[in-house]
């Protein structure tokens, strides 16, 4: 005689952060549910804390250096790679955007298709940003003057609060094209992509602690950032749509060391249309221009 099988138990998820290359809980133990657009219950996320955030910036501060370094062409090739993963995992994203941004199937299929599409466009540009961005410069001598775009260093991204993955890709990778390390924030109550980018990233050739993924409160999390000193740039589109959060006041921590600082924009209460084809501005935004000089002939 056949049995009756019990009910199945649902596996309710709690996530971790992304730190280093590895996949540390919180170190102050807590979490909150993240839930749908409906309200229904999706997952339980880590609740990042000042502490988790000073060590995603030791992580990438340690990673810098190796993957500026690195080639232009061995970077683009790496930022490949993440595409590739990407669109291996793409009906994962695709579910997590559709309950999340409260989208249809359709919707969400072409939020994911324009995420995968830009990464592959800013990795193509790691070894072309260099021309574009950099010259030789006419100088009145027999000289050379040569400018060349240099990373910033480590690089803070206080992600969209509301385009959970298509915003969160156009404000990481750009940031990564030149050898900046990076340390994001994710959308408070939308983080289940960019938890899931993490999990690309480190089944990907991005070497542990280039990008390192926070979730929580970002009233929370994002002031310690922005005052950071050994952070030398942040990107402040999360500030849009954030509860509890005053762009202006950011500004003025991350005046303390003379960080570079991207406003969120002028595109209103929930900032840029991520869906508009971007240029080079947020490239731009986080290299230095280093101007050398060589003297001509023998």
């Amino acid at each position: 005689m056949p049995t009756e099988q019990a009910p199945r138990l649902e596996v309710r998820k709690t996530y971790k952060l992304y730190v280093g290359g590895a996949f540390p809980r919180s170190e102050s133990g807590r979490s909150y549910p993240v839930t749908d657009a409906q309200g229904g219950f999706l997952a339980n996320a880590a609740m990042a804390s000042r502490k988790d955030a000073r060590d995603a910036v030791v992580a990438a501060r340690a990673a810098q250096a190796k993957w500026a370094s690195a080639t232009a062409y061995n970077r683009g090739q790496v930022l490949y790679r993440v595409a590739e993963v990407l669109e291996g995992r793409r009906a994962q994203f695709v579910d997590e955007v559709r309950r999340g941004e409260g989208l249809s199937a359709a919707q969400a299929d072409a939020v994911v298709d324009a995420a995968v599409d830009r990464w592959v466009w800013y990795a193509g540009w790691t070894d072309k940003v260099a021309q574009v961005l950099g010259g030789l410069n006419p100088v009145a001598g027999p000289f050379f003057d040569i400018s060349v775009p240099e990373p910033t260093g480590v690089v803070a991204v206080l992600a969209p609060q509301r385009s959970s993955l298509l915003g969160l890709v156009s404000v990481v990778a750009p940031a990564l094209v030149t050898g900046n390390s990076v340390v994001v924030l994710a959308s408070e109550h939308r983080p289940l992509p960019a938890v899931t980018l993490g999990e690309v990233l480190a089944t990907s050739d991005v070497p542990g602690g280039v990008v390192n993924v926070l979730t929580g409160r970002t009233a929370e999390v994002a002031p310690w950032l922005a005052s950071h000193m050994d952070v030398n740039a942040i990107d402040l589109a999360g500030t849009a749509g954030a509860d509890g959060v005053e762009c202006a006041d950011l500004e003025v921590a991350a005046a303390d060391n003379l960080k570079r600082v991207l406003r969120p924009g002028d595109a209103g209460g929930d900032g840029p249309d991520w869906l508009v084809t971007p240029g080079l501005e947020r490239i731009r935004a986080f290299v230095e221009t280093k101007t050398v000089w060589h003297p001509k002939g023998t």
